[in-house]
C-alpha cells in the first residue's frame, strides 16, 4: 500500500471553513464544499469502508430542502470531518485510519435516529 503524503499547505480550503456553520449562509458555503469533495473520497475509499451507505444517505439527508439548515449543519461538520485527510487517526494509517470517520458517521446516525431512514 503506497503512503501519502499530504502538504498541510493544500488544504487552505479546510481552513477557511467552520466545519457546520453557524449561520444558513455558512452551512450553505460547506455543502458546496461537500459536494464538490465528497465523491472523489468515497470513489477512493469505498472499498476499504463498510459505512458507505451511510455517508451516501447522510449526503441525501443533507440535500433535502425540507430540512432545517440548522439540521443540515452537524451533518455538513460530520461529511467534512470525513472528507478531510486531516483528522485524528490519518486515513492513510493501515487498518485503524478510519475509525475517527466511523465514529463521527456513527454519532451522526445515533443522533438522528429514525430520521435518516427515508434517505437509505
Amino acid at each position: 500500500m503506497k503512503d501519502q503524503k499530504y502538504d498541510l499547505d493544500d488544504f487552505t480550503e479546510i481552513n477557511e471553513l467552520d466545519f457546520g456553520g453557524t449561520t444558513e449562509d455558512e452551512v450553505n458555503k460547506n455543502i458546496n464544499y461537500v459536494e464538490g469533495n465528497l465523491w472523489s473520497k468515497l470513489s477512493k475509499v469505498e472499498k476499504k469502508i463498510s459505512f458507505a451507505k451511510d455517508v451516501i444517505a447522510l449526503y441525501r439527508y443533507m440535500r433535502d430542502p425540507a430540512v432545517a439548515w440548522y439540521r443540515k449543519s452537524i451533518v455538513v461538520a460530520g461529511l467534512v470531518y470525513f472528507i478531510s485527510p486531516i483528522d485524528a487517526i490519518p486515513d492513510f494509517t493501515p487498518v485503524i485510519g478510519y475509525l475517527d470517520d466511523l465514529g463521527v458517521i456513527t454519532a451522526l446516525l445515533k443522533f438522528l435516529g429514525r430520521e435518516l431512514v427515508p434517505y437509505y
